[in-house]
C-alpha cells in the first residue's frame, strides 16, 4: 500500500491533518458499549447530542447525553428505551437537533424527540413507531435534503421509505437484494440510493421510480461485508475484501459500473471499514471497527483519484464510530473533522487539524457547508422533486437554532391501500400530561 500510495508527493491542504484524542476529562467514561454483532456505527453526534447504542437488559437502548457532559456517566442515566429487542443502527436528523431515528432488532423503526437539554427522565414513548419491516432493522438513514423523509434496511433484504410526517411507509423496494443489505446510502441531493449487498453487489437505484439504475456485480470478491456510500459528484466509493480477505477500497462512476475508476488493496485485518465522507473538501476518512486506526484519503479527478493522506493511531480498538457534521465543528482551530470513537467502556472524541499559523478564518479549509434547513418537503420529494442542500457559511461559527416539536399526523398505510382517516393532530397544548407529544400506534 506505502508504494502505490507515495510513489509521488502530491502537494494537498490535507497532506499535514493531523489527529489528536481529547484528554480524559473531556471523554464519556462507564458506558457500557452495545455488544450485538452487526457492522452499524453504533454512535451518531450533532452539534448538540452524542448518541450510543449500550447494552441493555430487557430491550433495546441507546444514551443520548449533551456533547458537554463529559466525565463518568453514571449508571442511572436516564436512556431511550422504547425497543423490545437491542438497537442497531441510530441516525440524527439532519434538519432537526432533537431528531433520532433507532432501528432495532424487535422488527420497527421509532422516531423519538429529545428534550432541550437532554433526558432527565427515562424516554419510552417515541413520536412514532413505523412498522413494516419482518425481520430486524439494522439501518436508518434520514433523507439529506427533504423533511421527514426516512429509508430504513432490514435483514428482510427490503428497504422502505417512510413519511415521517404522516408515519406511512411510502414506498417499499422489495425483490431487489436476493440478501442482507450491508450498507444504504442517499445521494447528495437524495435522489437516488446506493446499497451494498451481502451478495457481493454494488447497486444505485432510483427509489421513486423503483427500478434498478446501475449495478455491479461481484465489487469486491471477498466474503465479508462491504459498505456503499455516494460522493459529491455522483461517484461511489466502496470498501470491501478482495478473495484474498486484503481489505479494498474503490472508486466507481455509475454510469459504466463494468471497470472500477480506481481501486486499491490496504492490509489484510479483517474489521469492515466504515467510510465517512466529507463532500466539501472530498475527504474519505475509513475507520475499521475493531482497528485503532483511522485512515484518510482524499479524492480528485487526477489518477489516482485516491490519494492516500495519513493514517492515526491509538493503542485502544474501535468497537465504534460517530462523525460530527461539519457545523458542529471548532472553525477557529482549523478542525475539519470530528470522530467519537467508541471503546468498550468510554466514547473518546477524535479531533482532526489542518495546522495553519494564521487565526483568521481560513475560506478554502472551510467553503459553504450543509445548513439544517431543509430544501424541500417530504410530499415534493414523493412527488418527484429534487432539492440540492441549503448551504450555510462557517465564517462566524454555527449558532444551533430552537428546538422544533416534530408533529406526526398519523395516517393509514397507503401501501395497505385502505382509505386514509383523518388522524387526531395532538397538540403540546392538548397533551399537558406528557412533555412530549406523540401519537401512539396501535
Amino acid at each position: 500500500m506505502a508504494d502505490m500510495f507515495r510513489r509521488v508527493v502530491r502537494a494537498s491542504k490535507f497532506r499535514h491533518v493531523f489527529g489528536q484524542a481529547l484528554k480524559n476529562d473531556q471523554c464519556y467514561d462507564d458506558i457500557r458499549v452495545s455488544r450485538v454483532t452487526w457492522d452499524s456505527s453504533f454512535c451518531a453526534v450533532n452539534p448538540k447530542f452524542v448518541a450510543i447504542i449500550i447494552e441493555a437488559s430487557g430491550g433495546g437502548a441507546f444514551l443520548v447525553l449533551p456533547l458537554l457532559k463529559t466525565g463518568r456517566i453514571d449508571k442511572a442515566y436516564p436512556t431511550v428505551c422504547g425497543h423490545t429487542g437491542p438497537v442497531l443502527d441510530i441516525d440524527w436528523c439532519p434538519h432537526n437537533d432533537h431528531v433520532i431515528a433507532s432501528g432495532s432488532e424487535d422488527c420497527t423503526v421509532m422516531v423519538w424527540q429529545i428534550p432541550e437539554n437532554g433526558l432527565v427522565t427515562p424516554l419510552a414513548e417515541p413520536v412514532v413507531v413505523l412498522e413494516g419491516h419482518s425481520k430486524r432493522v439494522g439501518i436508518v438513514t434520514w433523507h439529506p435534503t427533504a423533511r421527514n423523509v426516512l429509508m430504513s434496511a432490514g435483514c428482510d433484504n427490503l428497504i422502505i421509505i417512510w413519511n415521517v410526517g404522516t408515519g406511512e411507509a411510502m414506498i417499499q423496494l422489495e425483490d431487489m437484494h436476493p440478501d442482507v443489505i450491508f450498507s444504504a446510502c442517499w445521494s447528495r441531493n437524495g435522489a437516488l440510493i446506493c446499497t451494498a449487498c451481502k451478495d457481493k453487489n454494488i447497486r444505485v437505484i432510483d427509489p421513486r421510480k423503483e427500478k434498478i439504475v446501475a449495478e455491479k456485480d461481484k465489487a469486491h470478491d471477498g466474503a465479508r461485508p462491504m459498505r456503499a456510500i455516494f460522493l459529491a459528484d455522483g461517484n461511489v466509493f466502496t470498501t470491501g475484501f478482495s478473495r484474498m480477505s486484503e481489505r479494498q477500497l474503490a472508486l466507481w462512476n455509475p454510469k459504466s459500473m463494468e471497470e472500477p475508476i480506481s481501486v486499491h488493496e490496504l492490509d489484510t485485518s479483517n474489521g469492515v471499514l466504515l467510510p465517512f465522507y466529507d463532500a466539501d473538501t472530498s475527504v474519505v476518512y475509513l475507520c475499521g471497527k475493531g482497528d485503532s486506526s483511522i485512515r484518510y484519503f482524499e479524492i480528485t479527478d487526477e489518477a489516482p483519484f485516491v490519494h492516500y493522506l495519513n493514517t492515526f493511531s491509538s493503542k485502544e480498538p474501535q468497537r465504534g464510530m460517530g462523525y460530527m457534521p461539519k457545523r458542529g465543528l471548532d472553525v477557529n482551530k482549523c478542525e475539519i473533522a470530528r470522530f467519537y470513537k467508541l471503546h468498550e467502556r468510554k466514547c473518546e472524541p477524535i479531533i482532526m487539524t489542518v495546522p495553519r499559523k494564521s487565526d483568521l478564518f481560513q475560506d478554502d479549509l472551510y467553503p459553504d457547508t450543509a445548513g439544517p434547513d431543509c430544501a424541500i418537503e417530504a410530499e415534493d420529494w414523493f412527488d418527484g422533486k429534487n432539492g440540492e442542500p441549503i448551504l450555510i457559511s462557517l465564517k462566524n461559527g454555527y449558532v444551533p437554532g430552537k428546538n422544533r416539536d416534530l408533529k406526526v399526523v398519523k395516517k393509514s398505510n397507503v401501501l395497505e391501500g385502505k382509505p386514509a382517516k383523518k388522524a387526531a393532530n395532538t397538540s403540546p397544548a392538548e397533551s399537558k400530561a406528557s412533555p412530549h407529544p406523540y401519537i401512539k400506534t396501535i
